[in-house]
Parts: structure tokens; sequence; C-alpha cells
């Protein structure tokens, strides 16, 4: 009699284990599948480029491109306020000519977003330029002040000359 509760208890405890396996396993399975769809998922939104791409890019999403031009540009600071908007765009710069000129690509439907951010990025650039002037500007009007100052020749000659 003992034995059989020993067999039957070892029967419960294999089968136990082998049903929790299959749980478990099962489990794993119903997780990776989720996973999978999860990724698909992300691959299809990020198929697509968004803020600063190349004009190919741009075009290839079939939204109709737009230009502006610029002549000074500062495209990292354009980026940040450009991402702020969030407004895709490519920058295409004119090697033709003597003072270079940038082509800001657009998608249509972005034009009042991109208006907004263009009239911000000169607001900033405005005030960068106004507020903090130029170290070489100021370095260039140092030199001439110094250059202007006369020497007092008796200053000098004392300075060399202690009995």
């Amino acid at each position: 009699m003992q034995e059989e509760v020993e067999m039957r208890s070892v029967t419960l405890m294999i089968s136990t284990t082998k049903l929790s396996a299959r749980v478990v396993k099962a489990a794993i399975l119903k997780l990776l599948q989720e996973v999978q769809k999860g990724v698909a998922k992300h691959q299809q939104k990020s198929a697509t480029p968004h803020g600063k791409q190349t004009v190919k890019q741009l075009v290839g999403q079939d939204a109709g491109a737009a230009n502006i031009e610029a002549t000074n540009l500062r495209i990292r600071s354009f980026d940040r306020v450009a991402r702020k908007y969030g407004v895709d765009y490519a920058v295409h710069r004119d090697k033709n000519s003597e003072i270079p000129k940038y082509l800001i690509f657009f998608k249509g439907r972005d034009a009042d977003a991109l208006n907004a951010a263009f009239k911000e990025y000169s607001a900033k650039e405005i005030t960068k330029e106004t507020q903090r002037p130029s170290v070489v500007k100021r370095l260039h009007q140092f030199k001439a002040l110094v250059l202007g100052m006369k020497r007092d020749p008796v200053k000098s000659k004392d300075k060399g000359l202690e009995l």
C-alpha cells in the first residue's frame, strides 16, 4: 500500500512538472509572438524618416516638396527649432554662387510649421548678434585702441635705469 501511494505521488509530481513546463513553453511562445508584432509595428513607423533628411528621401514620401532660399544658415541651431516644430526638411547647398546659398526643402503640408520655425530661428539669430558681439570684432577694437595709445618716454627711461 505504501509503495502504491509513493508511486502515485511520484506520478503526480512528474505530470505536474510536465504540465508546468508546457505552460511555461506556451507562455514564452506567446510572448515572442507579441514582441515580434511590436517590432513589426515599430519598423513600419520608422520606415518614414522624420526631421532632417536627404532631398531624395523627402521627395520619395510623395507629399509635394516646396522650398525656401536662405543665405546665412546655421544648420545646427535651425535643426533644434525645426525638431521643436516637427518639420520634415532637407537642406541643399548651392555651390555655384560666390555667397553660399541654402535651399531648404520641406513637405507641402509642413509649410505653416516651417514658417513658424523659420521665424523663431531668425529671431534667435538676431538676438544672438545684438546681445553677444563677435569676439573677433572686440579683439580688433582693442588692438586699435592699444596701437593708438602713445607711450610716455619718461616712464620707459625710468624703468630701465635705476641707480
